[in-house]
């Protein structure tokens, strides 16, 4: 089965890593992220987003069409920092996964299933 693996990020911490302590986040990842490519796991990269400030909503409008608005539409300051799909046995074989991921970035991770074609 496959899950969409998102990490959560607030964008308003005040608290910024040390770069030597980013640094060495950045290098737990990576050995996480081979290690999670060589079990055969990782399904797709996907990617690092950009800041929340950057994206744009669409909604399908009174006038019959779409209507752009700034920013992601959920009032929140944790928003979608990142997410990759991965392939597990089950829900807990993906939470074994995550867990794994938030002990490395100490935030929040939300793992979902996909369905039809894409997942089970």
């Amino acid at each position: 089965m496959k899950y969409l693996v998102s990490l959560i990020t607030d964008e308003t911490a005040d608290a910024k890593p040390a770069s030597s302590e980013a640094e060495g986040v950045a290098a737990e990842m990576e050995r996480f992220m081979d290690e999670l490519q060589s079990s055969g796991s990782l399904d797709d990269w996907g990617a690092k987003l950009g800041p929340s400030a950057e994206a744009r909503t669409l909604r399908y409008g009174d006038e019959g069409r779409a209507v752009v608005t700034d920013g992601p539409f959920a009032e929140s300051k944790e928003h979608l920092g990142g997410f990759y799909v991965i392939e597990a046995a089950d829900l807990d074989a993906a939470l074994g996964w995550a867990s794994r991921v938030t002990a490395i970035v100490r935030a929040p991770i939300e793992v979902r299933p996909l369905v039809g074609d894409a997942g089970a």
